[in-house]
């Protein structure tokens, strides 16, 4: 069934609308990497890496641990379910970090570290 957006305006004269806001919401995943000239943001960068060390792994990515700027792109970091066990409280994580231009690209990515889950702070 194709859904059907209608543009919501408030119109003030014959010659002005104005948006609502949260109209622009609904844009697909096709449109992420529209702005490429602007770069990526930190969260499309996040996005990004953690697409693509799924893909590359062919592990579930658990979730970003960290996005920082880096001269040419971002630097990210993924956590990763390396091997599932029963139960899943003795799954082994893996720690990556993925390096992207600003195109989203991957550019590197290397695994830093594993450990049990509910393990992963040394420190704590």
């Amino acid at each position: 069934m194709a859904e059907r957006r209608s543009a919501r305006t408030i119109r003030h004269d014959d010659d002005y609308d104005d948006e609502l806001p949260g109209d622009e919401l609904a844009a697909s995943a096709d449109d992420e990497f529209a702005d490429r000239d602007a770069g990526l943001t930190a969260a499309q960068a996040a996005r990004a890496a953690l697409r693509q060390i799924a893909e590359l792994t062919g592990k579930q990515a658990e979730g970003i641990t960290g996005v920082v700027p880096a001269d040419d792109g971002w630097m990210v970091g993924i956590e990763v379910v390396e091997d599932r066990r029963i139960p899943s409280s003795s799954d082994i994580l893996a720690a990556y970090e993925a390096g992207l231009d600003m195109d989203g690209e991957l550019l590197s990515y290397r695994r830093v570290r594993r450990y049990p889950r509910g393990r992963g702070d040394r420190g704590v």
